[in-house]
C-alpha cells in the first residue's frame, strides 16, 4: 500500500540582514509512492513559501477547497516556543491534507517545493519550462547536493548499471523512479530567497 510520510520539524531562526530575521522549517518526506521522483528528501521553507505554495496550487485547482494554512498573526512571537511550534504543526497538518489529493499530488510546483531548495521564481520557471532543466532534473540534482553517505554513490552506479530505466516517462517528469536510496538533509543556506 502506498504511504506518504511528511514531518515539519526543527525550526530555525535565519538572519536575512541585521534587522530582519524569520524561521524556517525542515520538511522531511518518506514515500513508496510512484507519484515522487525521490522516495526520501529534505528541505528547508519558510512561512511565506508556503503561503506561495498554497496560492499557486488553489489557482490551479479551483475546485478543491485547499486546507488552510495557521493564520499569520501580527502577534507571533518568533521567540516564543509555544507560537513556533502551533505554526509548525499547522503547516504539518496543511501538507499532510495536501498529501492526500492526487489532484494535488499532479501538481509539479508541490514536488519542487518538497523536493528541492529552489525558489519560489525558480519554481515557477521550471515549471513553465524556462529552464534548461526539468522538474525531475532539479530534485535530483538537489539531491545528488545531498547526500550524507558516500556509500550511496557506489550503490547508485551499481544500481544504474543494473537497471537502465532510470529515467521519468510522466509529461511532467515526476513519474515512477527506481530511486529508493535515501538522501540526507543538510542545513541549507536561505540565500537563493527574497
Amino acid at each position: 500500500q502506498e504511504f506518504v510520510t511528511v514531518l515539519v520539524r526543527d525550526p530555525r531562526t535565519q538572519k536575512e540582514d541585521s534587522w530582519h530575521s524569520y524561521i524556517d522549517y525542515e520538511i522531511f518526506i518518506h514515500t513508496n509512492s510512484i507519484c515522487f521522483t525521490r522516495k526520501t528528501s529534505c528541505v528547508r521553507r519558510r512561512f511565506r513559501e508556503f503561503v506561495w505554495l498554497r496560492q499557486r496550487l488553489q489557482s490551479n485547482a479551483v475546485l478543491i477547497q485547499l486546507p488552510e494554512l495557521p493564520s499569520k498573526t501580527p502577534f507571533f512571537n518568533m521567540n516564543n516556543p509555544h507560537h513556533v511550534d502551533h505554526r509548525r504543526q499547522g503547516l504539518q497538518e496543511f501538507l499532510e491534507k495536501i498529501l492526500q489529493d492526487a489532484l494535488l499530488l499532479s501538481d509539479s510546483r508541490l514536488h519542487l517545493f518538497l523536493q528541492t531548495q529552489l525558489s519560489p521564481e525558480d519554481m515557477e520557471a521550471c515549471v513553465s519550462g524556462q529552464t534548461k532543466y526539468s522538474v525531475a532534473d532539479a530534485i535530483h540534482k538537489f539531491a545528488s547536493l545531498n547526500r550524507r553517505f558516500p556509500i550511496e554513490d557506489e550503490e547508485r552506479k551499481k544500481g544504474k548499471n543494473d537497471a537502465d530505466s532510470d529515467t521519468e516517462s510522466s509529461s511532467s517528469g515526476l513519474g515512477p523512479s527506481d530511486d529508493s536510496i535515501s538522501c540526507g538533509c543538510k542545513a541549507s543556506p536561505a540565500s537563493e530567497e527574497s
